[in-house]
């Protein structure tokens, strides 16, 4: 695992917990990572490791489409009000995800109010994007409405993730 993970990512991969989310042969898309590492924060639960989405999605990105969905997600309340019941149910399934040595040592450091307020990968401003790669990630675990309007607008295949 580790090592797919590593030849994915191009480096050896800290705080990988598990695959969440892998190909029929095994080949991982989605990882669940630690939130500490090395006692520093690391709020993403979610990482993206496909070359082949990690591409099809910055291109989406260098197009525009963060700041076209942020505009929607304030014009649109039912998209909003969806986004934020995302964002609430990342933050309680990290908290949930969380190893115990990991959840004491947040405590003691302080970083609690940290982890209770960062939701998917770590955004602060709820109402904001900012990476359709930690959403996309967030989708393929559990459910997104961001990565779910990607499915539907860009036609994402999860058949052409051999890499």
């Amino acid at each position: 695992m580790r090592a797919k993970v590593a030849e994915q990512i191009g480096r050896e991969p800290k705080g990988l917990m598990a695959i969440s989310v892998a190909t029929p042969e095994g080949i991982p898309l989605v990882v669940q990572m630690r939130s500490l590492v090395d006692d520093v924060p690391f709020p993403t639960l979610y990482w993206l490791t496909s070359k082949v989405l990690c591409k099809a999605i910055g291109t989406i990105e260098t197009q525009g489409w963060v700041k076209e969905i942020e505009t929607r997600l304030q014009d649109d309340e039912v998209l909003r009000n969806a986004y934020l019941e995302n964002q609430r149910s990342y933050v309680a399934r990290r908290w949930e995800l969380m190893l115990p040595e990991d959840k004491a040592r947040i405590e003691a450091l302080g970083f609690t109010e940290m982890f209770e307020r960062y939701g998917i990968g770590g955004i602060s401003q709820w109402d904001k994007v900012r990476c359709l790669h930690m959403q996309y990630a967030h989708h393929l675990a559990e459910g997104n409405v961001i990565g779910a309007l990607m499915d539907d607008e860009f036609g994402l295949n999860l058949q052409d993730c051999s890499a």
